[in-house]
């Protein structure tokens, strides 16, 4: 299986327009993932379910530090990009440097918008008004946020690490 494609956000908003015109059915993720775990597996399977693609939006280190503060970044970008590419169930990784991803969800339009568990309904992710506004769909996938980032650094300071 290849890797998916590193796209940056103009270059894939043009490709997902020729594929949805053939049909497609896309399905938009994003986050930070500054230390992938278990719970972002779960999130990013469950959004690749639901529709012929899974495109992989993700913070810029650039955006991670405006938004969590200096230092709160474990990976980088490039860390991130590699690891979310090795993922067969993704087909495209693209990488965005505003603190939303609404311009995105805007260029590129796909029928549905995922979050994950730390979202209890689809009206409080911060880029509803926007996916409702082409007619997408917010959806929360993946279960309950049964893991974090900040859980999973906690329990390494606490043992030591």
């Amino acid at each position: 299986m290849p890797a998916a494609e590193l796209r940056p956000p103009g270059e894939l908003a043009a490709l997902i327009r020729k594929e949805k015109a053939k049909g497609v059915t896309i399905t938009v993720a994003n986050g930070c993932f500054s230390l992938f775990h278990v719970g972002h597996v779960r999130y990013l399977r469950a959004a690749a379910r639901l529709a012929d693609r899974l495109v992989v939006a993700i913070n810029s280190d650039r955006s991670i530090s405006r938004i969590k503060g200096p230092g709160k970044m474990i990976l980088d970008q490039e860390a991130r990009t590699t690891i979310l590419r090795s993922f067969e169930f993704v087909d495209y990784v693209t990488v965005f440097d505003q603190d939303t991803v609404d311009d995105l969800l805007w260029k590129i339009q796909p029928d549905f918008h995922c979050k994950g568990g730390g979202y209890s309904t689809p009206r409080q992710v911060p880029e509803y008004q926007t996916v409702k506004s082409y007619g997408g769909k917010t959806v929360i996938v993946g279960g309950e946020k049964a893991h974090s980032t900040t859980a999973l650094i906690g329990k390494i300071r606490k043992t030591g690490g």
